[in-house]
């Protein structure tokens, strides 16, 4: 418990999610180095709702959709479009921007025409272990097959527009790579290697599965065996590969923290800001304090708390509860007022919308936001006067919304509790203080009625284990546990989802132009093949034909205290849509939620700040729309996806390393798991007692051929019969640890 401004290592819990793939939750990242660009560039504020270039991008989609003729030159498009001669260079830049965001396609001859029309599909790669490929389709629709011959010099994660060759029965449908409308990625983080006559670098990301060559005099000074940034200049034609040149040596992968640092780089993620935004920063904490701004409410007198993990550096969110009574409460949900000092298209803006999150890796976090915003003026810290934008929810005895309203604050948290004093508290262990106790069980009792009435339209709650390595000074990992989820976090997850839906709301029925966090229903694909594998457990997916939150809620409670419940549970979650932030409302699917946006979480993520400018300048101060321009919003919206997915991919890979750095110490020893995927190749066992990933290849199954059976998802001996199949229970020993692959190998023991 502290009651002056604590400090802390690490970083914190997502607040205000479901979790995991179709969670509500969610973080993200940012591209590239230094302080980067707004994406699709403009201004924010002001101007018209309708551009002439949006109304000709119209028109040239019409035209094309119209033709009959084919495809159509520049000049025939510009003709048909009555487009000025003095104009035709603006009009060929515009026909180029169309093409780079996938909405046409240029052929031979300089001719344009519609994506659907050719058969083609634009959207991302991405490649496998094995080198093939899959295009995740940007107008949704089943994922793409390529195989490795027809990647052209694509790369993991690069826009690419996709010829359709085959449509083969039961399968995804293959392709070839036609075009790369935009590059994943402008640096490579690998191994430096000295050949005989040449240097090269081995990519880290095994999804990279080419090696990048280097110039004589482009090494950067590295070692061999060094980490090292390799920026590409050339991504190669034909059998050529790419080419580049160092720009930055880490140091030997044994060195401490440089594998956290190669995780960092090779998902495009800073770690340190510009110096302009670091003065900008510090600029607009000084008159942003001297200056609340209009309509600015004094709410110190209530009794507000902020409930975190231990180690938290940051506050985004407090709590405090009155009683209204005749079975009334009003929950006062308060967010750091992030929108207040970072004002829009300023350098501390840009600098955030290009990082999209903050990033919480297994050693540091990378925040989205200057420590002095993000730890210090924003953060509401414990004993000291905060601005804030509440959400007063008023809930009748039944977890009813039935008034809100939001206002600007000044708030004074009178305490900062951990979640472990907080579930003290609960257990009655411990006491904060008579008011305080008071404030938390009445919180946590209405929080229980929100709860069953978003259970009871089907939310979905996946409560997968979730590993937490434990660090020593030096970074090296000492443990690995289980992160502890109890019913204080329960109690923050119901409020901040409930406030993200209030808001939600309240933005659609105004019809404002906003970001709402959506969770689409999984394909019927999905839904097949997950139905597949569960009826190897003895188990039905209702309601396959249209699959609703109910049904999966349904399907979970089935196994809730098996064996097998961890491993259905992450087999369903696999089956899920990925959550993205869109400026349609499309509803989330695993909230069983009509509306939901991102309110709660302004330091850490910025969609919430988008949220934030709307909810404040139209809502409270009845001002004008602060995102007039929806096409550029949009844009916003997809780069903070995109952020996301990259922060997710090296939070897990930072994990991971650690992981297998652990295992290293572990090497011959012995321990049960379960089988948790099954492929021709061999077999993945998850580790109870440590939650470790390792492979058990075919090669070490000495007793026998063995053969897959996919639709059983079961490897079955030739001679003997032996199986193994999906969720069988193993004992292993630790045979070989690759930490520069983030690899394990096991060897089988026996089946218990």
């Amino acid at each position: 418990m502290s009651g002056r401004g604590r400090r802390g290592k690490g970083g914190r819990g997502g607040k205000g999610g479901a979790g995991g793939k179709g969670g509500a939750g969610g973080k993200g990242g940012r591209g590239g180095k230094g302080g980067g660009k707004r994406r699709g560039g403009g201004k924010r504020g002001g101007g018209a709702r309708a551009t002439p270039a949006a109304e000709v991008r119209s028109r040239v989609l019409e035209a094309l959709a119209e033709s009959s003729q084919g495809p159509l030159k520049t000049k025939e498009l510009a003709r048909a479009l009555d487009i000025p001669n003095h104009h035709y260079r603006d009009f060929r830049r515009l026909l180029d921007s169309m093409e780079k965001e996938g909405r046409v396609v240029r052929v031979r001859g300089r001719r344009y025409a519609l994506t659907e029309k050719l058969d083609l599909v634009t959207g991302t790669l991405s490649v496998t272990r094995d080198g093939h490929g899959f295009i995740r389709p940007e107008d949704a629709g089943e994922d793409v097959y390529v195989p490795a011959h027809r990647l052209d010099t694509a790369m993991d994660g690069d826009r690419v527009v996709t010829r359709i060759e085959r449509r083969p029965e039961g399968r995804n449908r293959e392709g070839s790579v036609i075009r790369i409308l935009e590059r994943a990625r402008e640096t490579i983080v690998g191994i430096l290697h000295r050949g005989r006559k040449v240097t090269y670098v081995s990519p880290l990301d095994t999804r990279l599965n080419q090696d990048v060559l280097i110039a004589t005099d482009g090494d950067g000074g590295a070692d061999e065996g060094d980490v090292v940034v390799v920026r590409v200049t050339s991504f190669g034609e034909g059998r050529v590969g790419p080419a580049g040149v160092v720009d930055e040596v880490l140091g030997p992968l044994t060195d401490p923290g440089v594998d956290v640092l190669a995780v960092a780089h090779g998902h495009g993620i800073a770690l340190d800001f510009p110096r302009d935004v670091e003065e900008a920063a510090a600029r607009a904490a000084s008159a942003g304090r001297e200056d609340p701004g209009p309509d600015r409410v004094d709410r110190t007198a209530l009794l507000a708390f902020t409930i975190d993990p231990a180690d938290a550096k940051d506050h985004d969110d407090a709590l405090s509860i009155e009683d209204k009574g005749q079975g009334r409460v009003e929950v006062g949900v308060h967010i750091a007022d992030v929108s207040h000092f970072v004002r829009p298209d300023t350098p501390v803006d840009i600098e955030a919308s290009a990082r999209g999150t903050s990033v919480y890796l297994v050693d540091r976090t990378i925040s989205m936001l200057p420590t002095v915003l993000s730890n210090d003026v924003c953060s509401l810290n414990p004993q000291e006067e905060k601005f804030a934008v509440s959400a007063f929810i008023t809930l009748d005895g039944e977890g009813r919304v039935v008034e809100r309203r939001y206002e600007r604050t000044i708030i004074e948290c009178a305490y900062s509790l951990s979640y472990e004093e907080a579930q003290g508290v609960l257990d009655g262990s411990a006491s904060i203080g008579n008011d305080v106790d008071k404030a938390i069980r009445l919180l946590d009792d209405t929080a229980r009625r929100v709860r069953a009435r978003r259970r009871a339209r089907g939310s979905l709650d996946f409560d997968i284990p979730e590993a937490k390595v434990i660090l020593d000074a030096e970074g090296e990992p000492i443990d690995i546990r289980k992160r502890e989820r109890k019913e204080s976090h329960r109690l923050i997850e119901d409020f901040m989802i409930l406030a993200n839906e209030v808001v939600a709301n309240d933005l659609e029925a105004r019809d404002l132009a906003t970001m709402y966090r959506i969770h689409e229903r999984p394909s019927r694909e999905k839904v097949e093949a997950l139905a597949e594998t569960l009826a190897g457990f003895g188990l039905q997916v209702p309601g396959r034909k249209s699959i609703k939150p109910k049904h999966i809620q349904r399907l979970l409670e089935t196994v809730k205290g098996r064996d097998e419940e961890a491993l259905v549970s992450n087999l369903v979650l696999r089956s899920m849509s990925k959550a993205r932030y869109h400026t349609e409302n499309l509803g989330h699917f695993g909230l069983g939620s009509d509306g939901y946006v991102h309110f709660t979480s302004p330091i850490r993520r910025y969609p919430d700040l988008v949220v934030h400018r709307v909810l404040t300048q139209v809502l409270i101060h009845g001002g004008r729309e602060p995102y007039p321009d929806r096409e550029l919003l949009t844009r916003e919206a997809e780069h903070s996806s995109a952020r996301e997915q990259a922060a997710a991919e090296a939070e897990r890979a930072s994990v991971a390393m650690k992981k297998v750095e652990f295992m290293e110490r572990h090497l011959g020893e012995e321990f049960s798991g379960r089988i948790s995927g099954v492929a021709a190749f061999g077999f993945f066992v998850t580790l109870e007692r440590y939650f470790v990933d390792g492979l058990v290849h075919v090669s070490a199954l000495q007793d026998d051929y063995y053969h897959y059976h996919e639709r059983d998802h079961v490897l079955v001996g030739e001679r003997g019969g032996r199986r193994f199949r999906l969720g069988d229970r193993v004992e292993v020993r630790v045979a070989r640890v690759d930490k520069e692959a983030r690899h394990v190998d096991f060897e089988i023991l026996r089946k218990p």
